[in-house]
């Protein structure tokens, strides 16, 4: 997928009505209320370099940046929804609602937009230096994400 073609994706998952229980495509993961895709993927980073991992999430960072100015044209000033808390909670084996649970291992905070009861949500990340970056667009009812 190209990043001209971030804004269609999202669209169309934005427009999927939510599951009643957990379902996962090839890049997308939804369940009640809430969908989670892959924008942007990259390989893992087990046998990287230093120089080869910084570039790559130079790119990832530089995607974000304009995908945030992108929906900002569309949607106003986006909120930036921090997930520490809920990373927090989740390690200390406290509930974590979805997606917040899944977002908080992957994405440190999201650049996020209020749309017709939905919140929708882009961010970067990974789970641990080996493993992938990850360019995600989360969605889930508005009500879900305090702020």
């Amino acid at each position: 997928m190209t990043f001209d073609e971030y804004p269609t994706v999202i669209d169309q998952i934005r427009l999927r009505d939510f599951p009643a229980v957990p379902v996962r495509s090839a890049t997308v993961e939804s369940g009640p209320g809430h969908h989670i895709a892959g924008l942007r993927v990259s390989g893992e980073f087990w046998d990287a370099d230093r120089a080869e991992a910084a570039e790559t999430e130079e790119e990832f960072t530089a995607e974000l940046t304009a995908l945030v100015q992108a929906l900002s044209l569309r949607w106003g000033t986006p909120e930036t929804l921090d997930l520490t808390p809920q990373l927090e909670r989740s390690a200390q084996g406290l509930p974590v609602p979805p997606p917040l649970d899944t977002l908080c291992g992957y994405v440190p905070r999201m650049h996020g937009w209020r749309v017709r009861g939905r919140w929708i949500g882009v961010g970067v990340g990974q789970g641990s230096p080996e493993l992938p970056l990850h360019l995600l667009v989360a969605m889930t009812e508005e009500a879900a994400v305090s702020g």
